[in-house]
């Protein structure tokens, strides 16, 4: 059965419903946090801020401990309510969403480090356009995961793994050009190599966006579209409408 927005009041215990709500509540309040960590994880790399770099960093803690908490929240719900049907969907999908944000605040971290490491070494800034224009992207497929998390929009999420193959070929099209560039200037290897990493870094985040929009599919309509190729995936979403 599909839901909507309105499927998970109509409980009769009232606590049940206030649950299930501060699951979500607490799943978007995570995915605000993360795509901050991206946002200003770039930023640092962009502009040479390296003390903006170290908060991300030592931000990070938030994000595990947010994924503590959420996990410990569903466990609870799990053993007290023993879901059924799309409450059990939500629950699941929040778990595995959980983890996707946590891996996607790794790479923010990554991001930092590499940062860091560019400031210290006064390093060039070859790669630094692709490193805007992929941030912009995967950063928009993450805040489009997460509002049709949010809103149950199954339209909006088969848009995010749509985009996700476009990523990957701005991504593999940036990377052909970097090695390139080290090929033909050997004293750039070693920032073009940190540029390189946070590409890499921002490619998975995409790919973690990816996930997330697969779980709100799986959500609503009970599908598990992992590892279903791109051109018969509208066909089976529709289908199960």
């Amino acid at each position: 059965m599909d839901i909507t927005s309105d499927t998970h009041s109509q409980h009769i215990s009232r606590q049940f419903n206030q649950e299930l709500e501060e699951l979500k509540t607490h799943l978007m309040a995570m995915g605000g946090l993360v795509e901050k960590q991206v946002q200003d994880a770039v930023y640092s790399l962009l502009e040479g801020d390296s003390h903006l770099a170290e908060k991300v960093r030592d931000n990070d803690r938030q994000v595990n401990d947010l994924q503590l908490q959420i996990d410990d929240e569903c466990t609870r719900v799990l053993a007290r309510r023993q879901p059924a049907a799309s409450d059990l969907r939500l629950v699941l999908a929040v778990i595995r969403a959980t983890s996707d944000l946590e891996r996607i605040g790794d790479e923010a971290s990554k991001i930092a480090r590499n940062a860091m490491l560019l400031s210290e070494n006064n390093g060039n800034t070859r790669g630094l356009v692709e490193v805007r224009h992929i941030s912009e992207h995967v950063r928009k497929m993450l805040r489009d995961a997460l509002t049709a998390f949010a809103r149950f929009d199954t339209e909006l999420a088969m848009q995010v793994v749509r985009e996700d193959e476009l990523v990957d070929d701005e991504y593999g099209s940036a990377m052909r050009s970097l090695m390139t560039f080290m090929m033909e200037d050997s004293r750039s290897i070693s920032s073009v190599l940190s540029i390189m990493w946070v590409l890499r870094a921002l490619e998975r985040v995409g790919d973690h966006a990816n996930n997330l929009a697969e779980y709100v599919v799986y959500l609503v309509k009970g599908l598990d579209i992992r590892h279903t190729d791109l051109d018969s995936l509208d066909q089976k979403v529709l289908k199960k409408s």
